[in-house]
């Protein structure tokens, strides 16, 4: 269920305030560049970029096609490997949650333990725990019966960073696309831990008390994010399920037009990157072509 892109989002509500115009520049209009790999949420940002006047392109190759290449300010949307391939050429600043926040988290905004540590020593679990690469997704993030079952160090090295947490069940769970504090989208994604979108259910005033909770007490987020949360099935209430980069992440039904407001500030220009906004840049690579 896609929402009216001038709709107020439901679950949002309670926390919205009035969006801002994408950053201009008197040399020309902003780029926003997507991933070749069309997705849905994609396919919705070019629409709205459009709308809004921007200059909207889907990426043919894994680099900055030439007759666009110069244009600022410049934006994208897409996965990790396309951010490494043209983040630098576009000049961008790519915002991400750091590696470790779930597990800084105080437990009554978690609800299970979560540790911050190497690949390496969750090859030595005993026991079942949830594992899953913090950044880029270099493994499948699922539970494992004990540590056996990871990448070896033939595949991947011993200090790739991981998380590693307590198992528990979701029953529900929520994306939140967040600016500045404030949640400007969100949408139901899953049920029982099946795929299941909608951009309004029962459960939106308690998501938006619970998004408040989280976004005024944890800190140590960027200004343009993504927050994961759901309900416990258990009845423990509710959890922060993770964070990630809003320029990777699905928009499942929320409201493009919030999508992209969060999007254009996680990947928009070095030269506008605010102090605050600093330490969450994801180091960009020079690619040799």
């Amino acid at each position: 269920m896609t929402p009216s892109p001038n709709a107020t989002h439901p679950l949002a509500h309670p926390l919205a305030h009035p969006r801002s115009a994408p950053p201009t520049d008197p040399a020309g209009t902003p780029l926003l560049l997507l991933a070749p790999k069309v997705s849905e949420t994609g396919l919705q940002l070019l629409t709205a970029a459009r709308r809004r006047g921007l200059r909207a392109h889907t990426a043919p190759r894994w680099e900055v096609p030439a007759e666009l290449a110069g244009i600022r300010p410049a934006h994208l949307y897409g996965g990790p490997l396309f951010a490494d391939a043209v983040g630098r050429d576009l000049g961008l600043a790519l915002l991400d949650a750091p590696a470790d926040w779930l597990a800084t988290l105080p437990y009554d905004l978690t609800r299970r333990r979560v540790e911050f540590t190497t690949l390496a020593e969750a090859r030595r679990l005993r026991g079942p725990a949830f594992v899953k690469p913090p950044v880029d997704k270099v493994f499948a993030a699922r539970v494992h019966p004990d540590g056996s079952a990871l990448p070896g160090p033939d595949v991947l090295d011993d200090d790739t960073p991981v998380l590693v947490s307590e198992v528990v069940r979701f029953a529900r769970e929520y994306r939140l696309f967040v600016l500045d504090g404030q949640v400007r989208t969100a949408s139901r994604y899953a049920v029982d831990g099946d795929l299941d979108m909608a951009a309004e259910d029962e459960y939106g005033p308690e998501v938006a008390a619970f998004a408040a909770d989280v976004l005024a007490g944890a800190g140590g987020l960027p200004s343009a994010v993504v927050v994961d949360v759901g309900l416990l099935a258990d009845g423990a209430g509710w959890a922060v399920v993770e964070a990630n980069a809003a320029w990777a992440s699905g928009g499942y039904a929320c409201d493009p037009e919030g999508i992209l407001d969060v999007v254009l500030r996680a990947a928009g220009p070095e030269t506008t990157l605010t102090d605050a906004d600093r330490p969450y840049c994801r180091p960009l690579p020079t690619i040799v072509r």
